[in-house]
């Protein structure tokens, strides 16, 4: 499995399956009811900590096909198995906006919904009109609404009450024609500023957040990791007055529901874990939020520092740490 997950952990499972097609899908689980199996898209957000006592299933249903436009929008299907950031660029070469600020994420278009991703102040919810999935145990296909997955900051049906139950095979975006894109992030805003760009096509912004999210993180296939590792808290308005108080200079975000999210890699920056390497693991030097692999870690090994980064938050700021990849 080591290239089969970003971390590059050295683990192995009982057989690795592609996975093609809805047909193909169908007859892998239709011949035995009880078959224990998981799921993998890209393998980018998730940590391997042992062998898998199960098949692996490698979700490469491929496709991008537009369903039906408007004056304003136009509605495209993506295969499941199609990589994030190959789509991103398809709707930027088009000249369609709503998905830009999420270009250079990794992983798969299937992967999306299920993380609900977001960058840079947008996340796909906000372009999300469906998605089409087959029921492991009825084998039957099944479409969800935005409403019906439940699309919350990096959650949904699919990481809760859907958890483990569904394929996913299609999902279908709308994408603007006539957006004005997203440049509220200070990064965005001034990087297009200090190249005169008045008028930022989705092209010129996801040119800016490729550029800038190469600069502040880790290439996998140089440096094994996952990413932000880490979700940013969210908190209320007492936690934040007094945390406020206390650090004036800490960032905050605040939501629309009265909340306020931090950001984890400001937090764990404070406990100084920045930059700093436990064994053949530890966190990328540009950015704390990010824990890497620099070669021959263990899962296990991955694991036990994330859990001394969260202690670390938790005993000086009173927060704790959620993180963002799944552990297998």
């Amino acid at each position: 499995m080591k290239k089969y997950n970003s971390f590059h952990i050295e683990a192995s499972c009982l057989k690795r399956i592609s996975i093609f097609s809805k047909k193909d899908f169908v007859e892998y689980a239709g011949q035995d009811a009880g078959r224990n199996y998981k799921i993998l898209g890209g393998g980018s957000n998730v940590l391997l900590t042992s062998d898998l006592d199960c098949d692996v299933l490698i979700n490469k249903i491929k496709g991008i096909n537009i369903q039906r436009e408007t004056d304003e929008d136009i509605f495209v299907e993506v295969g499941a198995g199609e990589m994030w950031h190959n789509f991103v660029m398809w709707t930027v070469s088009h000249d369609l906006g709503g998905l830009e600020n999420m270009a250079l994420i990794p992983g798969t278009v299937g992967a999306a919904p299920i993380q609900n991703i977001g960058a840079y102040g947008v996340e796909q919810k906000e372009s999300f009109v469906s998605l089409k999935a087959i029921d492991k145990e009825s084998l039957k296909e099944r479409i969800f609404t935005n409403m019906e997955c439940m699309f919350g900051y990096r959650d949904s049906y699919f990481k809760n009450a859907g958890k483990d139950k569904f394929f996913i095979t299609s999902v279908t975006y709308r994408l603007s024609k006539n957006s004005v894109p997203n440049t509220s992030y200070k990064d965005v805003s001034e990087w297009l500023a200090s190249r005169a760009i008045e008028y930022p096509t989705p092209n010129d912004v996801a040119t800016a957040v490729i550029d800038i999210r190469r600069q502040k993180l880790p290439d996998p296939a140089e440096i094994g990791n996952a990413g932000s590792f880490f979700k940013n808290p969210i908190v209320d308005q007492t936690t934040i007055d007094v945390l406020s108080g206390m650090y004036p200079q800490m960032p905050s975000y605040p939501l629309d529901n009265g909340t306020y999210k931090l950001a984890a890699g400001w937090l764990i920056d404070q406990c100084g874990y920045k930059g700093v390497r436990v064994g053949n693991t530890g966190t990328y030097k540009n950015q704390a939020l990010v824990i890497v692999n620099y070669g021959g870690a263990t899962g296990e090994e991955i694991k036990a520092f994330s859990e001394e980064i969260q202690q670390a938050v938790l005993d000086k700021f009173n927060i704790r740490i959620e993180p963002e990849v799944n552990i297998w």
